[in-house]
């Protein structure tokens, strides 16, 4: 959901998402069909698809509710072909049936934090605008301040290591509880400042200190693995034969997740690592792949935007083979610190 801006037509939103063109050619979106839109956001992807073909329906999804109300433009631009439903990308397939509809044709996923969320300091997903320390897509539940202010040293060490793969977690969450003895810490600058104190980044490098640890609070606090889990098992179930479902992922975790579940469904031992047992090949097979390997963005696209440095796109088509018992392998990528805690690991 990373989208550089764009001015265009009514209902458009002002972002465009990253590989555009690459997720449509995957999708191959032609002749009647419903198409699901599981991170809606500002409406890039469903514009694109309503545009594919006029025969074509979308049902988009976005847990975050000022992203269903900025679709409204949308909305009466496409007419009944084009519904909008506010909910967790993890139980789309329910959220599909709720509609009426049994199975879907394509489906996309664009997994993340969007560029309005980024953009809007008091979301508190940014130490780029001072605002409160949120980080909540959905506005409700456990918030960013209430892990950075309540959760113990090796909890947060955890959470920055894991999540955010940085190196310094432990001294980063030291960090965070000795100054949280003089008072809460509540806003994105107060956080930010504690973190650059810690840590250190390259001279000339244009990432900031706080980068990689704003990173991991924000996947604990949403459970972005654990949803992208739900999600690609969700999608299973509802694609019919035929259909296809395209990710584009921004995080070597969640690419592991999405590269694991795709080659033990389409056939493929998931290879073992710190994180997964191997597992052995699933049978029948549910996906056969579209994309070999991942498919990354231009050098054009990522000189006009930044940010689609880290995307990368997979592929599949469903088989009609029946849907498999859920991967637990995938799953156990998916730590849930925001829920359970994490242990383990090596931090300094």
């Amino acid at each position: 959901m990373n989208r550089p801006s764009r001015r265009g037509a009514p209902g458009e939103g002002p972002h465009v998402p990253v590989l555009m063109a690459e997720v449509l050619d995957a999708l191959d979106p032609t002749g009647p069909g419903l198409a699901v839109d599981g991170t809606f956001g500002a409406g890039g992807y469903t514009r694109a698809l309503l545009d594919r073909d006029p025969a074509l329906r979308v049902i988009a999804i976005d847990r975050d509710a000022t992203a269903i109300a900025g679709g409204a433009a949308l909305q009466t631009y496409a007419g009944d072909r084009l519904r909008l439903v506010q909910g967790r990308f993890g139980t789309l397939d329910a959220l599909v049936r709720a509609e009426g509809e049994r199975q879907a044709d394509w489906v996309v996923l664009d997994i993340g934090v969007s560029s309005m969320q980024l953009d809007r300091a008091e979301r508190g997903f940014s130490f780029r605008n001072d605002g409160p320390l949120d980080m909540r897509m959905s506005s409700e539940g456990q918030s960013a301040a209430d892990l950075v202010n309540e959760a113990d040293e090796e909890w947060l060490a955890d959470i920055f290591f894991h999540y955010g793969e940085e190196r310094r977690a432990r001294a980063v969450a030291r960090t965070i509880i000795e100054a949280r003895r003089r008072g809460p810490i509540e806003t994105t600058g107060q956080l930010a400042e504690l973190i650059a104190g810690v840590v250190r980044v390259e001279p000339g490098s244009h990432i900031h200190p706080a980068t990689r640890s704003f990173q991991g609070l924000r996947i604990a606090v949403n459970d972005e693995l654990g949803e992208l889990v739900a999600a690609l098992h969700a999608a299973e179930r509802i694609l019919k034969p035929g259909g296809r479902l395209a990710v584009v992922t921004f995080h070597s975790l969640e690419d592991r997740i999405v590269k694991q579940f795709l080659s033990a469904r389409s056939g493929r031992a998931v290879q073992a690592s710190r994180h997964v047992p191997s597992v052995e090949r699933p049978a029948p097979k549910s996906f056969s792949p579209v994309t070999k390997g991942p498919v990354l963005p231009s050098e054009q696209e990522c000189h006009v935007n930044p940010r689609a440095r880290s995307a990368k796109l997979r592929a599949a088509e469903r088989t009609d083979a029946p849907v498999p018992e859920p991967l637990d392998a995938v799953q156990a990528l998916a730590v849930l610190p925001a829920t359970a805690g994490l242990r383990g690991g090596s931090r300094r």
